[in-house]
């Protein structure tokens, strides 16, 4: 394969990432609701904890271990301002 074939599939995944992103954040959402509803605090550090767990015991590599945790980091950190500001006027 050649840069080019391999730049052509990473924008192909690039796009799916993206669209699994926004699906993960529209779940977080309907998340947040219930959450406002039933008085239940937006951050959840042992849930949290156990998808860093997860995602580092299911990860084939290459990347480290840490590099999926500060992935998932940034990811959920996403999710829950994103609760936050929209469950506001809920």
């Amino acid at each position: 394969m050649t840069i080019d074939d391999y730049r052509k599939e990473i924008n192909r995944l690039d796009s799916e990432l993206l669209r699994i992103f926004n699906q993960r954040a529209a779940l977080a959402l309907k998340i947040g609701e219930i959450k406002k509803e039933h008085g239940i605090p937006v951050y959840d550090p042992e849930r949290e904890k156990r998808i860093f767990e997860a995602m580092s015991n299911a990860n084939p590599g290459p990347l480290e271990n840490d590099a999926i945790t500060r992935l998932f980091e940034r990811v959920i950190d996403e999710s829950r301002r994103l609760e936050r500001i929209r469950t506001k006027g809920i």
